[in-house]
């Protein structure tokens, strides 16, 4: 099974940028998919970006479309969510997930593996 650990989240200031980082360990990743979502207080796990290990193909929510980049570092086992021109309604907590049927889905249930989590608070 794939262990994933989330790391990069703070407080930032509206306007600025964060990187978020998805470490994965525990098996090859060649021909998974990664996607991030995020989950506000009080609201549902929403769908964020997605890529598949290689990185030659991505998806994102029309939300983040221009601010958000998602990558991935196949050397280092780790995705990444370049965070840019944040705005206060991207407060939430982010996580990282894993399909091994490499489907860049937007649901959640399509994912195998999730990491715990991390914070990310703009503030305005």
């Amino acid at each position: 099974q794939v262990q994933l650990v989330e790391s990069g989240g703070g407080l930032v200031q509206a306007g600025g940028s964060l990187r978020l980082s998805c470490a994965a360990s525990g098996r090859a990743f060649s021909s998974y998919a990664m996607g991030w979502f995020r989950q506000a207080p009080g609201k549902e796990r929403e769908f964020v970006a997605a890529i598949n290990w290689s990185g030659k193909s991505t998806d994102y929510a029309d939300s983040v479309k221009g601010r958000f980049t998602i990558s991935s570092d196949n050397a280092k086992n780790t995705v990444y969510l370049q965070m840019n021109s944040l705005k206060s309604e991207d407060t939430a907590v982010y996580y990282c997930a894993a399909d091994k049927l490499a489907r860049r889905s937007t649901r959640t249930y399509m994912y195998d593996s999730w990491g715990q989590g991390t914070q990310v608070t703009v503030s305005s």
